[in-house]
């Protein structure tokens, strides 16, 4: 038996090890982007003997131009003249190559980029020729896709560090600029001061060494000497290339006053996921300045590019609608596993294959041997993915530098899911949110709840929904009224989280609805309405009472902490006694101890958030989400439990710049809906409110 076992373990492996060599293959596969040989996009060969690379593999629509089709026919330049009557003679070869190569430019970025394009060299030494890595040629590919179909080029890319990536938007840019339509104007807007200056001197060393004929038309008369980079006005931050008409603005965050303005056709928003909200400008009102009166048509342009920076801001938000199909825009992700660089090969076969058993063997060990490794079903994750051996070696070396996973996958992520990640003890794993995603959806309706009025017994009076454009009640489904024989009762929970009033800065206040039908047939409770925006608490807590008053008279779990820690504990008790003196007793109350009933305490309305309670919550939540066990809608939520922490202490909160107003309703209502609320069932009504003759729930089983 153990031999056997023993036998089938060197088989997969031969197995791994042959893949890994078709994988190294496919990577090493011979690219050249002067003869075409393997570049991007299809392409058909053809021979044309007496040209200086004789066997090319052109672009297939370049056989629609009769130049090509003509010379092809004709098998070599000298035919070719021939056919014309023209005498072969050096210059008129000379002439049908030039002519055949500004062809060849219009149709093959690579070609033109490898031919024309100067850069600095990564590591240093001598300014090279740009010959596109492999997460280029995937790059291009994507916007070749577009402009071929005749699209407006519209990309939001995601990347792993160190590749070039920005490099390759702002030629592929210019080319659009220099060869294919005059009067393009292009902006390129930085993270920083300084990085522009590196993105102006890339610029400027490319036209430098650019062919001031290619500029022109064939047979235009021009300057040896003319100037072909011409600075406009006095900040130096737009520079014009007069041949083509065309100029390139250069501007910062830094600098919001940098991209406003402007008749633009190209614009590449670089490191967007690192532009931080100011004072003056947000992310959402920077790209908005810069892309202002891009029309909708075939040769414009908007990338979005950048490393991931935590999930929940506008980079992870745009990139998501992108992945989804709901933006102009295509999302492209380019993994770690996809760039060269990023391999380290064995010392020789036998370690290759010490590797690949110890990979297989350990490929369902979920324990990390230290802080500075990963569990082996992580690193069989990345063969399954499509990493090499050798990268996978890489990847184990790397990983020795940090002692947390999520350090290493904000450099060289494995997917778009770990991209977003970020440094720090997550409360929920990433793949367990990621499950959610898919349920979430724009809601059916937007708008708000109206009563006789906004606050006393008339507020509860005559409730409807109202469809608004900036309502902040977002609703996906709507309440099902019971009818006049039956009643559902304990089907709707409401959970308010409190903000801290009206200023931008302050928390947000949220208001949940979750409903509990499917309960009663095992399955999950479904969130189908939230309230979420900034409000005085004395004006939250009405507007919950009407949100549940208008579900069914749902009952009523108003989280307390804000309103006693923002308002004397006089004012507290106020508000919610006032909601209570309406609502009646679907306003969940706290748990009266043995002494206070004796002594006739009052009760006290609202559910505390503390030390003894948050950890049960939270622990509870993360239950729920490990095991899928309630349906969401907001896609918000999925980011708030993407960057909620445990600290140092011990404790649980929102990384900076975060919020968990979200999450925490869910947490309140997820316990007491599992924990504390009887399952739901339907009942005659009998001439009485059966709502009314259930108990009220408390906060009895959290201690």
């Amino acid at each position: 038996m153990l031999r056997t076992a023993e036998k089938q373990i060197k088989a997969h492996v031969l197995t791994i090890l042959q893949e890994n060599r078709r994988r190294l293959d496919s990577i090493n596969a011979k690219v050249n982007p002067i003869t075409g040989e393997g570049s991007v996009g299809e392409r058909k060969v053809a021979t044309i003997s007496d040209f200086p690379t004789p066997t090319l593999w052109l672009p297939v629509e370049m056989y629609d131009v009769p130049l090509v089709q003509q010379l092809v026919t004709a098998d070599s330049i000298a035919n070719f003249l021939k056919s014309f009557g023209t005498d072969v003679t050096e210059e008129a070869r000379e002439k049908v190559i030039r002519q055949f190569i500004r062809v060849r430019c219009r149709y093959d970025f690579p070609f033109w980029a490898a031919l024309f394009v100067v850069i600095k060299a990564k590591g240093g030494g001598e300014d090279v020729h740009f010959f596109l890595n492999h997460p280029q040629r995937k790059l291009v590919a994507r916007l070749e896709a577009m402009r071929k179909a005749g699209k407006p080029i519209r990309l939001i890319l995601l990347k792993a560090r160190q590749w070039g990536g920005s490099t390759c938007i702002q030629m592929y840019m210019a080319w659009l600029q220099l060869v294919h339509k005059v009067g393009l104007n292009s902006l390129i807007v930085a993270l920083q001061n300084t990085v522009s200056d590196e993105i102006r001197d890339m610029y400027d060393k490319m036209i430098n060494a650019y062919p001031i004929e290619m500029l022109y038309e064939a047979g235009e008369e021009y300057n040896a000497n003319e100037k072909k980079f011409v600075r406009v006005g006095l900040t130096g931050a737009i520079h014009r290339v007069p041949q083509r008409n065309c100029k390139i603005k250069i501007g910062s965050t830094q600098n919001p006053n940098s991209v406003r303005g402007g008749d633009y056709n190209l614009v590449h928003c670089s490191e967007v996921g690192l532009w931080q909200n100011t004072e003056k400008m947000s992310p959402e009102q920077m790209v908005r300045s810069a892309c202002a009166g891009i029309l909708l048509k075939p040769y414009t342009m908007i990338v979005y590019e950048s490393t991931a920076n935590g999930a929940g801001n506008f980079f992870h938000r745009e990139y998501l609608a992108a992945k989804k199909g709901e933006s102009q825009f295509e999302a492209l992700f380019i993994p770690w596993y996809d760039i060269e660089h990023d391999s380290l090969p064995f010392a020789d076969e036998k370690e290759r294959v010490v590797f690949a058993e110890k990979l297989y063997r350990e490929r369902n060990n979920e324990e990390a041997p230290s802080d500075r490794e990963e569990a082996g079903t992580y690193l069989w994750y990345l063969w399954k993915s499509g990493a090499t051996l050798e990268g996978i070696n890489w990847y184990v070396h790397e990983r020795t530098k940090c002692t947390d996973h999520a350090d290493l996958a904000a450099e060289a992520p494995s997917n778009d899911i770990e991209a977003f990640a970020f440094s720090g003890r997550k409360v929920f794993a990433d793949e367990d949110v990621e499950r959610f995603r898919p349920s979430c959806k724009p809601p059916k309706w937007r708008g708000e709840i109206y009563g006789k009025d906004d606050e006393g017994a008339e507020a509860l009076m005559d409730l409807r929904f109202k469809k608004e454009d900036n309502g902040q009640l977002y609703m996906w489904q709507d309440v099902e009224k019971d009818d006049e024989e039956e009643t559902v009762l304990d089907r709707y929970l409401v959970v308010v989280d409190v903000g801290k009033g009206m200023s931008k800065k302050a928390d947000f206040a949220d208001i949940l609805v979750l409903d509990r039908l499917y309960m009663m047939s095992m399955e999950p409770p479904t969130v189908v309405a939230e309230w979420h925006g900034h409000i005085d608490m004395d004006k939250l807590a009405w507007k919950a009472a009407q949100v549940a008053a208008y579900y069914n008279n749902a009952l009523l779990v108003i989280e307390s902490n804000t309103l006693e820690t923002n308002n004397t504990k006089g004012e507290a008790e106020y508000i919610l006694n006032v909601i209570r003196d309406v609502y009646g007793d679907q306003l969940y109350a706290r748990k009266q101890s043995a002494e206070d009933i004796k002594e006739g305490a009052p009760r006290k309305y609202g559910f505390h958030t503390n030390t003894a309670t948050k950890p049960v919550l939270i622990h509870n939540l993360k239950k729920v989400v490990r095991e899928g066990l309630y349906t969401e809608r907001e896609e918000e939520c999925l980011n708030e439990y993407l960057t909620y922490v445990e600290t140092d202490k011990g404790g649980y909160e929102a990384k900076d710049g975060y919020h968990d107003d979200r999450l925490m309703t869910r947490a309140i209502g997820l316990h007491i809906c599992f924990n504390e609320m009887p399952v739901p069932k339907v009942v005659k009504k009998n001439g009485y409110s059966a709502i009314s003759k259930h108990k009220p729930v408390t906060e009895a089983t959290i201690y």
